[in-house]
């Protein structure tokens, strides 16, 4: 893989409270916040661009609906001043959201993703952005999700959902890389 330019954005998505709730679930990647943290720490460092997404969702049973504790960051991904918070009330970051005009404003065109469901916020904001033809990385070890029923019925661990995800996405949508792989990249500027 080629180094990363120097404008390289880091998306984290929906790193809220919200996804602790235990009606989520048996999730799995117990490391990705401390590797989300790590991939901030290196984009702070860096002076490097980054795009808080926070989800507000609008169904009255949510975790994530505003005005709930669920709603607020996870410590470990709490912006800080300055940073950007984009707000969706959707899966994908850029539906509904300012978040591709401000990339394009910016000539930020290639984007590192991280954060919450993988199969759900994360895969949909993915394709988006691959769709709008943005180069993307999915950091994998800074994802997760949940187990869940597939079509079938069988159920599925939160790593086979994990999996397919990122299987779906590879090669056609992003490079899947782990937090790593891509801050050796980003170091390689």
């Amino acid at each position: 893989m080629p180094s990363l330019p120097a404008k390289a954005a880091l998306i984290v998505i929906d790193v809220q409270k919200a996804i602790d709730h235990p009606s989520w679930g048996v999730r799995n990647n117990p490391g990705a916040e401390s590797n989300i943290a790590r991939l901030l720490a290196r984009w702070r460092a860096a002076n490097a661009p980054i795009y808080h997404i926070r989800h507000d969702s609008t169904e009255p049973n949510s975790t994530y609906r505003p005005g709930q504790p669920g709603n607020a960051f996870k410590e470990v991904a709490r912006p800080l001043d300055g940073e950007p918070v984009i707000v969706k009330r959707v899966q994908s970051a850029f539906i509904g959201t300012d978040l591709e005009a401000r990339l394009r404003k910016h000539e930020q065109d290639t984007l590192v993703i991280a954060g919450v469901i993988t199969n759900n916020s994360v895969e949909a904001t993915v394709r988006t952005a691959n769709n709008l033809g943005f180069d993307v990385y999915l950091v994998e070890d800074a994802c997760f999700t949940f187990g869940k029923r597939d079509w079938h019925g069988r159920d599925r661990t939160a790593d086979e959902v994990h999996a397919m995800s990122l299987a779906n996405l590879n090669g056609e949508y992003c490079a899947v890389v782990t937090t790593d792989e891509i801050i050796r990249l980003f170091d390689d500027q």
